[in-house]
């Protein structure tokens, strides 16, 4: 949005009163001249950049839906009563929708367009690339939305702007990173205030190439020819793509305090999806992952079970720490406390798993008698304090990711350099070192991944490898929510059956199956009524959560 200058009514009221003021007398008079008149679009990338998980309004979507439909979190409350039990809340399915579009899309919008104005290549090219991703998120959980009009308000008095299909949004994604890779150049303007390069020219054309990739293979099932070529013309493209866990693009965000006030939803300088699931009482709420996620690590001998999974005290909890918590994880492993106590895919952890008396909770009972010494939700599985960090990176995407879309690439039989096994091996290794590298996470061994490795392989079949592919991305995937889900219901895999195949269909209230995208916002059919209605005539007239995507058709 362009910052304009102000003529208040009050100002409008001096004017008459005082006729014979001069016109230059009025604009000095309604100039703040502390203020510029326009902002520096390198401002508006960093804001867009910092809102991706820095924005708690926006990200409570992850917590509520989409961690819950990857079942990859579950028992928090607020994943339970949302995602969990499929209950349909427009307020919380709206809000990927009702923060983009009038933040981040409308700031990358602007930014463009002042930057073509100012003839800053540079960052033009990098707000265009920021935006294909920013909208891809809106897209992928919604389907059809604006893009070609998105964010033109101002600029084009585009105020109810057409929603195009996913299909055409798609192609408009190439032919952006496209361009946009082309434009950059080492001799052009300097980009400043990235927070995810710091203004590096060679890894921004690195990111759109490897978007392409991503985008490519989203596409793959329902255009298969336009994806091969995408997704090989990306690979032969100036730049080329992420060769390296250096080339991963994160975003940096700050060890800031943290609340649940009003400030903390306009503050994007720390992760909030961090410190969400924290939670805002964890000692009672705190995040527990999803038996899926734990039994597919737990059962397959995998190094990062207890990376992600811990098993904690938190009667002693601080509202603004996890420091002060108390890990039981290894006296529970010593005891041999049942660890695959649920089916995968329950929507709750109820009954808890076996519970114990703990040691190490009778010596700290000595000095405080209010502790409980007998062990019951302990002994469910927790995600680590790792992950519970406001400095912690917010994940665009990873050289892992890279691998893993080649390993597929090179299964459809597409131009790539290389081996599916051997892809698939490098982009399970790149996934674990990339929790040691961001999260303060324990060094994998080379014995452990080989370990795992020998007892993981890709599989025979092509259907095998599929599967084998993507349920490592599954796992990587973890602190890119928006990412795991769009990629399990691209992909098929891993394979997930609802809660109602486990006995819990009696608690589901928007329907039996796991939904496959949001509702659009109740209030879009008021305020852009004809893109609205064309969009809900496309899906044959309703707005429901089980219409796939286009790019869904496994």
């Amino acid at each position: 949005m362009k910052l304009h200058k102000i003529f208040t009514p009050v100002l409008a009221a001096l004017a008459l009163i005082a006729g014979s003021c001069s016109d230059s007398y009025m604009e000095d008079l309604n100039t703040d001249p502390s203020k510029a008149n326009g902002i520096d679009p390198n401002a508006q990338l960093t804001t867009a950049q910092l809102q991706t998980y820095g924005d708690l309004g926006m990200v409570e979507i992850y917590r509520n839906y989409h961690y819950a439909f990857s079942q990859m979190l579950m028992g928090c409350w607020n994943t339970t009563n949302y995602g969990g039990r499929h209950t349909i809340d427009n307020n919380e399915m709206c809000r990927i929708w009702t923060s983009l579009y009038p933040n981040a899309i409308k700031n990358l919008t602007d930014g463009i367009h002042n930057s073509e104005e100012e003839g800053l290549t540079n960052i033009n090219a990098a707000l265009r690339i920021y935006r294909v991703y920013m909208m891809s998120l809106i897209t992928d959980v919604y389907g059809d939305a604006p893009f070609s009009e998105a964010g033109l308000g101002y600029i084009a008095e585009k105020f109810n702007p057409r929603y195009d299909t996913q299909e055409e949004i798609y192609a408009a994604f190439f032919n952006e990173l496209t361009d946009a890779c082309g434009a950059l150049s080492l001799s052009g303007d300097k980009i400043t205030g990235d927070v995810i390069y710091n203004g590096d020219v060679t890894k921004w054309k690195k990111l759109a190439n490897s978007l392409r990739l991503r985008f490519a293979m989203r596409i793959s099932d329902v255009d298969p020819d336009k994806a091969k070529q995408e997704f090989e013309e990306a690979l032969m493209a100036d730049g080329g793509v992420f060769t390296s866990a250096a080339d991963d693009a994160l975003i940096k965000y700050m060890e800031v305090s943290f609340s649940f006030g009003q400030d903390t939803y306009s503050d994007y300088r720390g992760n909030a999806l961090s410190k969400l699931l924290f939670g805002n009482d964890p000692a009672n709420n705190p995040s527990y992952l999803c038996s899926t996620f734990f039994n597919q690590m737990y059962n397959s001998g995998d190094p990062r079970t207890f990376i992600f999974a811990r098993f904690y005290y938190d009667g002693l909890m601080s509202l603004t720490s996890p420091d002060n918590r108390i890990d039981l994880t290894e006296e529970i492993l010593s005891k041999g406390i049942p660890m695959n106590p649920r089916d995968p895919g329950a929507y709750s952890w109820e009954p808890w798993p076996a519970g114990y008396d703990s040691d190490i909770m009778k010596e700290i009972a000595e000095n405080n008698p209010s502790v409980e010494v007998s062990m019951a939700r302990e002994t469910e599985p927790k995600l680590a304090n790792n992950f519970l960090k406001s400095d912690n990176p917010g994940v665009v995407m990873t050289y892992a990711e890279v691998n893993f879309l080649m390993a597929e690439a090179a299964l459809k039989g597409w131009a790539v350099a290389g081996s599916a096994d051997g892809y698939y091996k490098t982009g399970v290794r790149a996934s674990m070192d990339f929790l040691t590298d961001n999260y303060g996470c324990r060094k994998i061994t080379d014995e452990e991944f080989s370990t795992f490795i020998a007892n993981n392989g890709i599989g025979y079949t092509n259907e095998q490898r599929k599967a084998a592919i993507n349920t490592q991305a599954w796992i990587l995937h973890f602190t890119n929510p928006s990412e795991a889900w769009a990629n399990v219901r691209r992909s098929g895999y891993p394979r997930l059956k609802s809660p109602a195949e486990y006995g819990f269909g009696q608690f589901l209230t928007g329907g039996q199956e796991i939904p496959v995208r949001l509702c659009y916002p109740v209030l879009e059919s008021s305020y852009n009524k004809t893109g609205y209605d064309e969009a809900l005539d496309r899906m044959g007239g309703s707005n429901s959560w089980y219409i796939p995507m286009w790019w869904d058709v496994d």
